[in-house]
């Protein structure tokens, strides 16, 4: 039973690490390739803008003195140790909580790894309808928001199993 159980968890955790070395593979094409702040037209809505963050989302506390960088390495560390615990805790049935952690996860580090080396996060995904621009956002934010979305999902829909 510990073995199928460290399997199960080295399975969630390779997505995790897919999902971080994707990230970070993106963000290094985006930053050789793009000129900052200068979108490239793909498709109608669409462009790859580079952006830097210092904030979290949509900018929060990016404006702040530099201590915010400290407070987001801080809290991302924490949830993701978090994170690390509550995947180990799941049973086999708890499929779609563990792909929902994995990915919250995979994408915490990814932005992580930026704040670390960086100082700021890269941004270069950019979405548009007219002249209302939603914030520049990565694949780790696309992670993040994909497995808020299925945490949601399971909290909501799925039925724990009664032993």
């Amino acid at each position: 039973m510990l073995v199928a159980s460290a399997a199960r968890m080295l399975k969630w955790l390779g997505l995790s690490v897919v999902v971080i070395v994707l990230d970070q593979f993106t963000k290094y094409l985006a930053e050789a390739r793009l000129v900052y702040a200068e979108p490239l037209a793909v498709v109608p809505s669409f462009n790859l803008t580079l952006l830097y963050n210092r904030g979290a989302a949509f900018s929060f506390l990016s404006d702040a003195a530099g201590w915010q960088r400290w407070f987001f390495v801080t809290i991302s560390l924490a949830a993701s140790v978090f994170l690390l615990f509550w995947l180990r805790k799941l049973g086999p049935q708890q499929r779609l909580l563990a792909l929902a952690l994995a990915l919250v996860l995979g994408g915490a580090v990814g932005n992580l790894v930026d704040r670390l080396l960086l100082g700021h996060v890269v941004d270069f995904i950019q979405v548009y309808y007219r002249d209302f621009y939603w914030p520049a956002f990565n694949v780790a934010d696309s992670a993040i928001t994909v497995g808020a979305v299925l945490l949601v999902w399971d909290a909501l829909f799925v039925r724990p199993e009664v032993s």
